[in-house]
């Protein structure tokens, strides 16, 4: 594989972008307006100068993954010539039918069409296209040029020689690849989603604040943020989101999601990106306060 498209230029979608152009791969990042493709190339240059300044990559290095990375608000001349294509936008599923209905149309025959949905069913992704067998799940972890994780999701049609294929991809942009079957939340949100739910009913219930619960998960089980602060770094309207493909797609009420973060959502809170969630980002996003409830 040499070319590689992503659509969606947003915090993954961006950082997706970043990771394959920085390993030597031509990556066209798409996007419907050119603001959000600027800001997303903004947002790549200052994650290379961090990568710069630790003396993870040098000047030469950082001019020559931004110089792979082409930006397009033409989905269909972007994904003409790619051997994978990465859709990387919002967890909305009539959405991302849409994207996938068409990007079967227009892309090579041999292409693999992969969706870093966290929560979404990929058979459901799959059945939309007529490459059931090319279609998979890479679900990258955020931030994604640190975090090495990619959790890949095997359809029910999925080959083996596509997860053969996306296994050995990502060892080659050096991440590790864990291939999980394709229920609801795969592995990592399955478990993640409820802990940071019965974190959000601690809260809700008044049986500690917002710090003491954090701290309480970081001191004593040894984890390296809060669930409270992971939740508004994920985004609440995500969580939320996951939480109730998890409750639809178990019916258990172990994940039906706390009644204060769907109050939180509502109110437009959403956490850092609307810098406001279980802490208030406002004043010093790197040393937020913690909000009242």
């Amino acid at each position: 594989m040499k070319n590689i498209t992503v659509i969606g230029s947003g915090t993954m979608g961006s950082g997706i972008a970043h990771c394959f152009a920085q390993h030597g791969f031509m990556v066209s990042l798409v996007d419907l307006a050119e603001e959000a493709l600027a800001i997303a190339r903004t947002k790549i240059v200052i994650n290379l100068d961090r990568q710069v300044k630790k003396e993870l990559l040098s000047a030469a290095d950082k001019v020559e993954t931004l110089n792979r990375i082409s930006l397009s608000t033409e989905l269909k001349n972007a994904v003409a010539a790619a051997d994978l294509i990465v859709e990387a936008v919002s967890e909305n599923s009539a959405v991302k039918r849409k994207i996938f209905e068409q990007i079967d149309r227009w892309a090579p025959e041999e292409c693999i069409l992969a969706s870093n949905t966290s929560s979404l069913s990929i058979t459901t992704l799959a059945a939309y296209t007529k490459r059931p067998e090319k279609v998979i799940g890479m679900h990258f972890m955020n931030p994604v040029p640190v975090m090495r994780l990619v959790e890949i999701i095997k359809g029910h049609s999925t080959s083996s020689s596509t997860v053969s294929s996306i296994e050995a991809l990502t060892k080659k942009i050096e991440k590790v690849p864990l291939v999980a079957a394709d229920y609801p939340g795969f592995v990592a949100n399955r478990i993640l989603l409820p802990m940071i739910n019965e974190a959000m009913e601690a809260l809700f219930q008044g049986v500690a604040d917002v710090v003491t619960i954090d701290e309480m998960m970081k001191l004593g089980m040894g984890h390296p943020m809060g669930p409270l602060r992971l939740a508004d770094f994920i985004g609440l309207d995500v969580c939320l989101s996951i939480l109730e493909v998890l409750h639809q797609g178990f019916g258990k009420d172990k994940y039906a999601p706390c009644p204060l973060l769907k109050n939180m959502v509502a109110a437009g809170k959403f956490g850092v990106k609307t810098k406001s969630g279980f802490y208030n980002y406002t004043v010093d996003p790197k040393n937020p306060q913690p909000n009242t409830f």
